[in-house]
């Protein structure tokens, strides 16, 4: 019988990092995960130390991304980027060949390229196209479909563990002494990063600011009506209470 499958996992983000181990451990139990590297400078070392068969790299890390690990360790193992490209720039992994997870990675998909990973050490087959040659192509197909760089999830902590919330799930925001208070339509969390950061990191037309305190999103907005000293008060859909624009953002209400 031949010796399990070694795997290397690096993720700055301790919480996904640990999302996906815990994933593969149920997934792929005979895999053996001999080390985990927050950055891609400490992945290239665990590469090289532990030579694994796959390693598993989040593109975006600080000190090295995982593109540039995955051109110095092409020839050592096999390579599966994790990325937070949306579903359209994943489609230049796809025209590459290339195997991805996207985040937040789910079993589903974990399942798939698992099996892919599998039959291709079954049939030795490691080596499809020249990897320089196909890293190249893919970091210019990622640069030409690179997404808007505005949030597409937030992490919240929930008890012991951190979770993450689709911005399109997330009503609005508002601000609560040092923290800020992340509304869905059935749940509330607490997070520490303030409203003028989130501001600058949410897409613009769909997340509207309307209090030094507050942003809405747009697409939970269910009635704009006037108060009796002329405010802006918002009602967001199955969700209790009104909102009030104040003096400073309601030019954007003035031609609705």
């Amino acid at each position: 019988m031949p010796p399990p499958l070694k795997a290397v996992l690096a993720d700055d983000e301790k919480s996904l990092c640990v999302h996906l181990k815990n994933l593969l451990q149920q997934a792929w139990p005979e895999l053996q995960i001999c080390a985990e590297a927050r950055n891609g400078v400490e992945a290239l070392e665990m590469i090289e130390k532990h030579h694994p068969d796959i390693a598993f790299l989040d593109i975006k890390m600080p000190g090295m991304s995982g593109m540039e690990v995955a051109r110095r360790a092409a020839d050592m193992c096999r390579i599966v980027f994790i990325t937070a490209y949306d579903q359209f720039a994943v489609q230049a992994f796809e025209n590459e060949a290339v195997d991805y997870l996207l985040k937040p990675v789910e079993p589903e998909r974990l399942a798939r390229t698992i099996q892919r990973l599998k039959e291709r050490f079954e049939k030795r087959d490691l080596d499809p196209a020249p990897i320089q040659a196909v890293l190249k192509s893919l970091q210019g197909r990622l640069a030409a479909a690179a997404p808007p760089p505005y949030l597409k999830w937030i992490k919240v902590p929930d008890r012991q563990s951190l979770r993450l919330i689709a911005v399109e799930e997330i009503c609005c925001f508002q601000a609560q002494d040092k923290y800020t208070v992340v509304q869905t339509e059935r749940e509330e969390f607490l997070i520490r990063k303030p409203i003028k950061e989130l501001v600058d990191e949410l897409d613009p037309q769909t997340f509207w600011q309307i209090h030094r305190s507050t942003i809405v999103n747009a697409a939970w907005i269910d009635k704009i009506s006037t108060s009796l000293t002329g405010s802006y008060v918002l009602t967001l859909k199955r969700r209790p209470g009104t909102f009030t624009v104040s003096r400073g953002y309601r030019d954007r209400f003035k031609s609705m």
